[in-house]
């Protein structure tokens, strides 16, 4: 089969996504996060793991692995997919999230608070803080999950307050 025949250009009526990465490195019983700058557009002053977008060039976990080095200095292992997400956020395009963890040899980060600063967060203490809204969800399941266990699938979507909607696979 050729690039021709993918079809990529036949996008009338047809749900387009923005492919974007997000991962939870690990080490010990702690997990890194970002506290997002007050300043970024997208969660500001909320906790997060690392990630972006993925470039044309890649696939999901090479740009997931880029995203870690860039935003920590880190270069990790046992990159993981854990969870595929079609995010409808009501707009014209969604988000399709490959969520990943990763193991780091150590805790020492290049944090130049660009995006945000960087913390080595232990476990017990997650639920204590300003998280993105689906974590509280969303990283009890992909923290305990084992090594070999399948990445879920989930749909996240908005109700008519605004709040968030998840929607695991496994629980239809």
């Amino acid at each position: 089969m050729g690039a021709q025949e993918q079809g990529s250009e036949a996008v009338a009526g047809r749900w387009l996504t923005i492919p974007r990465t997000l991962v939870f490195v690990l080490h010990g019983d702690a997990v890194l996060m970002m506290k997002r700058a007050p300043h970024r557009r997208v969660f500001p002053n909320r906790y997060n793991g690392l990630g972006g977008h993925i470039e044309r060039d890649e696939d999901p976990a090479a740009g997931a692995l880029r995203e870690v080095y860039e935003e920590s200095g880190l270069r990790v292992q046992s990159l993981r997919l854990r969870s595929i997400h079609n995010i409808d956020a009501g707009e014209q395009t969604g988000i399709i999230l490959f969520v990943y963890t990763a193991a780091s040899e150590g805790r020492a980060v290049r944090n130049d608070g660009t995006e945000g600063d960087l913390e080595w967060i232990p476990r017990e203490r997650l639920a204590d803080l300003d998280l993105v809204e689906d974590l509280p969800q969303l990283l009890p399941r992909i923290l305990s999950m084992d090594a070999a266990a399948p990445p879920l699938s989930v749909h996240v979507s908005y109700d008519e307050a605004d709040s968030i909607v998840l929607r695991f696979h496994d629980e239809d």
